[in-house]
């Protein structure tokens, strides 16, 4: 028997706030723990390891019975904040670490060594068990209806595929907006689900209004896969700025991004304009409106406190 979410973080429901770039902080992830779910912090959203060890304290002291936090690294070597942020992670013990686009090796020896549980993100079988052979503690299993960068197997599929070909626990991501979706999740033979886009119409969130008011207005039909932003494609909404540049890459991008010589700085410059664009849409109002977000925002009708998404999710 694997064991469920609820055992492995000592949360009262099988939820993960996911983490969002730009989007989570926290106050939400305060919130989600009064609630009884665990929420995650990007640690790339601080600039500072100061600033990352100041919201580790804020969340230890705010952190109550059935809540747990913990942080998301990208473990490759585009971040160049990396291996300093898990020395951090794991010298304050944080309750969890989630992997993002990279090998997860060094944070599993080294989050272990001190007892921080490591999940970690995959979208297929292959990278699945190269994760199990290194022992994480569980798989983040992104689906086709994830928000951001997102994988290829549908919810169901890709939930099963893991269960009968690995040993790990399995951890949807994708496809979440009301309780119906999570319990057809749990199902399927998931232990939990790890959900992001609800949550950024949310009044503890920190992004702009409009982009607040945008996961409202539209809808799962108004995303659209883009290639604009990293090179990599990305789910945003379709707003008329994105309509009036394009999701695709033109010959010359195309032609850098598969060229041995420039492809590396191509990929570089690619995504610090499409960086810039989000950072810039997601804490301001501007024309270039470029806002990262997934499917499941079809359910957000108003912007409410998380407190109440989730009530909406488990009642």
């Amino acid at each position: 028997m694997k064991p469920t979410l609820q055992e492995i973080l000592q949360i009262k429901h099988p939820i993960i706030m996911a983490p969002m770039f730009l989007v989570s902080n926290t106050a939400m992830v305060i919130e989600g723990m009064k609630a009884g779910v665990a929420g995650c912090i990007p640690a790339l959203n601080y600039r500072t390891l100061e600033e990352l060890k100041a919201a580790i304290a804020e969340l230890r002291a705010a952190k109550v019975p059935g809540g747990s936090f913990g942080f998301n690294l990208i473990v490759n070597k585009s971040n160049i904040k990396y291996k300093d942020q898990l020395r951090v992670l794991c010298e304050e013990k944080v309750d969890f670490i989630i992997t993002s686009l990279g090998s997860p090796e060094e944070t599993i020896k080294e989050a272990h060594k001190v007892g921080v549980k490591v999940f970690c993100d995959v979208t297929d079988l292959g990278f699945a068990k190269k994760v199990e052979s290194l022992k994480a503690d569980a798989l983040i299993a992104v689906n086709n209806q994830a928000g951001g960068h997102r994988g290829n197997f549908n919810p169901e599929e890709l939930i099963q595929l893991l269960n009968d070909n690995t040993s790990l626990p399995v951890i949807s991501a994708g496809g979440v907006g009301n309780k119906s979706d999570l319990d057809k999740m749990l199902a399927a033979g998931a232990i939990g689900a790890s959900i992001g886009s609800l949550f950024i119409p949310s009044i503890e969130a920190t992004v702009s209004q409009e982009y607040k008011q945008a996961c409202v207005d539209y809808g799962a039909k108004d995303i659209v896969m883009t290639e604009k932003i990293s090179g990599t494609p990305c789910t945003v909404i379709n707003t008329p700025y994105v309509q009036q540049i394009g999701t695709k890459l033109n010959w010359f991008e195309r032609f850098l991004n598969t060229n041995k010589r420039f492809k590396k700085w191509a990929k570089l410059i690619r995504f610090m304009i499409g960086n810039n664009a989000v950072t810039k849409a997601a804490t301001q109002a501007t024309y270039k409106t470029v806002w990262v977000a997934g499917p499941t925002i079809e359910h957000s009708k108003a912007i409410l406190p998380v407190q109440k998404i989730i009530e909406s999710l488990v009642k």
